[in-house]
This record gives C-alpha cells, sequence and structure tokens, in this order.
C-alpha cells in the first residue's frame, strides 16, 4: 500500500480506529507514564502464516506521532515463522502503549487473511485459474482486507459497485430476465466496462452467452454442470465459478478450467494470524 493510498483511503479510517479507542484519553497509560520516555518494543509472530499490513501497523503509531521509528526485517507476501521477530518499534513510551492494539488488529487480521489466500492460492498453482476475492469484506475494512488479498497471492475482483457490473439475480429479476438485464447494461455503462452476469442454470448460461455477457459467474453449480457450462460457452465469454468456495473444496475446481475462482471465505471466515508487541522498555 504505498504513501498516496495510504492517507487518501486508508488515513481517515485509522483515525477512526484510534479515536474508538481512545475516546478523550489512554487512563492506564496516562497512570503509569505521567511523562514521556523513549523506548522500545518487538514485533513477534506467534504462528506460522504469511504477513501482511506492515506499513498500516507503522501508519498507526505515525498517526499518533510522527517521530515514531519502525524498522521491519519481513515485507508484506512473505512467509512468517512463530516466535520470528518480524520489526523493532521505537518511540515515546505513551505512543507505543496507546497505539499497540489498533495497530496489531490491523496486523493481525490483514495477516490472516493473506495466509488464508496464500493457502488456497497455491493449490490453483499451475493451473490458468485465477482467485478472486468478492466484496464480502467488514464494512471499513475493505481497503484493507482487499491489500492483504493481493499479498497473499490472490487478485481482487471489482473493489466497489462504481467499480463494475455485475448482473446477480436481482437485478435480473428486477430486469425481467437475462437478456434484458444484459441489454439495459450494455446502453447504460460505458463502452470500456465489462458486464458479468451471474447464472445458475444451464438455460441461463445460453441466455448469457447469445446476449453478449463478457464474463459468466457459475453460482452454486455443482462440478459437471460447471464443466457442460464450459462447453456451452466455448469460449465466448470468460468465466467465473462462485458459491461457497473454501480451502476445504477448491481443489475439485481446479480440473474444471474456469478462468476464475471468486471466494468470498478469503475476507469473511479468515481467522487472523497470532502477532504480539512484546519485550516493552525504556532506551536512552
Amino acid at each position: 500500500m504505498n504513501q498516496i493510498t495510504m492517507k487518501l483511503n486508508a488515513d481517515h479510517l485509522i483515525m477512526q480506529a484510534l479515536q474508538e479507542d481512545i475516546t478523550s484519553e489512554d487512563i492506564t497509560t496516562n497512570a503509569v507514564m505521567p511523562e514521556a520516555c523513549q523506548g522500545e518494543v518487538q514485533l513477534i509472530c506467534k504462528q506460522d502464516g504469511v504477513i501482511a499490513g506492515l506499513e498500516v501497523f507503522q501508519r498507526v503509531f505515525e498517526l499518533l506521532d510522527s517521530h515514531v521509528e519502525v524498522e521491519f526485517y519481513v515485507k508484506d507476501g512473505e512467509k512468517v515463522k512463530n516466535g520470528q521477530l518480524m520489526a523493532l518499534v521505537k518511540g515515546d513510551i505513551r505512543v507505543l502503549l496507546s497505539g499497540e492494539r489498533v495497530a496489531l488488529n490491523y496486523l493481525q487480521r490483514m495477516s490472516g487473511i493473506a495466509t488464508y489466500t496464500r493457502q488456497i492460492a497455491d493449490m490453483l498453482e499451475g493451473s490458468k485459474t485465477k482467485l478472486l476475492d468478492t466484496r464480502k469484506t467488514t464494512p471499513n475494512m475493505r481497503v484493507f482486507e482487499k491489500y492483504a488479498v493481493k499479498a497473499g497471492g490472490g487478485c481482487n475482483h471489482r473493489y466497489n459497485l462504481s467499480d463494475g457490473i455485475l448482473l446477480k439475480d436481482n437485478h435480473i429479476g428486477a430486469a425481467g430476465s437475462v437478456t434484458k438485464a444484459v441489454q439495459m447494461a450494455k446502453e447504460y455503462a460505458p463502452f470500456v466496462r465489462k458486464i458479468e452476469v451471474e447464472v445458475e442454470t444451464l438455460d441461463m448460461v445460453k441466455e448469457a452467452v447469445e446476449a453478449g455477457a463478457d464474463i459468466i459467474m457459475l453460482d452454486n453449480m455443482t462440478p459437471e454442470m460447471m464443466k457442460e457450462a464450459i462447453q456451452i460457452i466455448d469460449g465466448r465469454a470468460q468465466t467465473e465459478c462462485s458459491g461457497n468456495v473454501t480451502k476445504e473444496n477448491v481443489a475439485a475446481l481446479v480440473s474444471i478450467g474456469v478462468d476464475f475462482i471468486s471466494s468470498g471465505a478469503l475476507t469473511h471466515s479468515a481467522p487472523i494470524l497470532d502477532i504480539s508487541l512484546k519485550n516493552l522498555h525504556p532506551i536512552e
């Protein structure tokens, strides 16, 4: 996440998280540390995984005090081991204590998503199929969670509703049919926008192809149905498999030959990666 992205899309969210955690003061820290004192604390991984969100972790402390220094020994997207020292954080001890929980919340959550994503992405290695995330993200956490998916080796689907056209079941119901929905989307949307259609039956597959959809999402189909759907599409549109895709069942989908597999589980079901700030002490 570069500096421009951070300032434009993340800083205000990080500030909201800090304001949620410190409404008036950090009463515990102010009680035990009434005066400024320089200190150092270690960032330690307590579980094997893939790290993501280091710049966000650092930014939490910088927004509290621009003089905080962080020395990293790992980079986003790298594998980390239980017990590994990943960084040293130096600064006013009061800032280190007050920012600790928010910084770790971001880092643990993002690293958990990157770890889970890498597990599934590794299963797709060697195939033509790319792994996508979805919009099933935590409110106000999308910029962080989608970044974590990329750090873990996945790809981002559309970022939000303004980013691309995806005609789902209720859009099709509102329009009246797949054909009408695609026609209306083509008339409304700029020519640079691709049109994706979610289908649940083989009849809908045929209709979507004939209507000129650019991407056809095969939603909650059996592997056998998906294979037949790909034969019907016959290269006339890109294909995406979706619906309850997890690391437990993704292996069965690799041989089908879809262009993309999308999984909401990447962001809504990934457990956090256990990370701690330890051994805080004063320094000269």
